[in-house]
């Protein structure tokens, strides 16, 4: 499990993160919404050391990772895919899944089989440049390197954002069979309510540096979301 307690983190002199509280449970998908620029992908860096933590508590697996550097947090087992998804784009769709693997204790060298099944395009594109690719196969490809590493926490920062709606179904697809299989938690920065609701076993809503809004989706309804998400 991932828990947050009372983090601060942002950039210079700015403050973002206002002494966050969160907790992502074991095998569940958690998302975290809010207008741009409440601190959403602030509090994704934070998480993967690339922010440093100001004041509070990360704890992974009961491990403190607050004053870790973020190599220590790939191998302590937190996959990251990142807004933009900054494949490497003169690579190759095989070197960079391979590049997944660099955290892989064992040494093993071979993509696994479960993951492509996942994203069964990407086989079919082995040799072409990662820069080659459209907008949502650099998503899936972004996605499926940092599962090969096998982590046990997956942090997706907006993985659906200017993906044409047939791949969104293909990533919410994954998310959903990921959460089925129960060996790895999720958590999701998302903007699409009706996304978050089909997926998510828990939500929070940030506004302003602090979490605003939080329940099972069950729990909330549409005029509370509209109210922290609206411009």
């Amino acid at each position: 499990m991932l828990t947050l307690q009372n983090v601060e983190s942002g950039y210079g002199e700015s403050r973002v993160l206002r002494g966050v509280d969160l907790e992502v449970q074991s095998g569940q998908v958690t998302c975290l919404m809010g207008r741009n620029g409440v601190g959403k992908t602030t509090l994704m860096k934070t998480l993967m050391g690339l922010i440093r933590t100001r004041k509070g508590s990360i704890q992974w697996n009961h491990q403190e990772l607050a004053s870790l550097e973020s190599a220590k947090r790939a191998k302590a087992g937190i996959g990251y895919v990142p807004q933009g998804r900054e494949i490497f784009p003169q690579l190759t769709v095989k070197e960079n899944l391979l590049l997944g693997l660099e955290r892989n204790a064992s040494g093993n060298q071979s993509f696994p089989e479960d993951v492509l099944d996942l994203f069964p395009v990407l086989a079919s594109m082995y040799g072409r440049q990662g820069g080659d690719l459209s907008g949502g196969q650099q998503q899936q490809l972004a996605i499926a390197r940092a599962l090969a590493s096998r982590p046990g926490l997956l942090l997706l920062d907006e993985p659906t954002e200017g993906i044409q709606p047939s791949i969104v179904e293909d990533i919410r697809q994954v998310i959903l069979k990921l959460k089925m299989q129960g060996d790895i938690s999720i958590l999701l920065v998302e903007q699409s309510i009706d996304f978050v609701r089909s997926a998510a076993d828990y939500i929070y809503v940030m506004d302003r540096g602090v979490m605003a809004l939080q329940g099972a989706p069950h729990e909330l309804d549409i005029s509370q979301f509209e109210y922290h998400l609206s411009v």
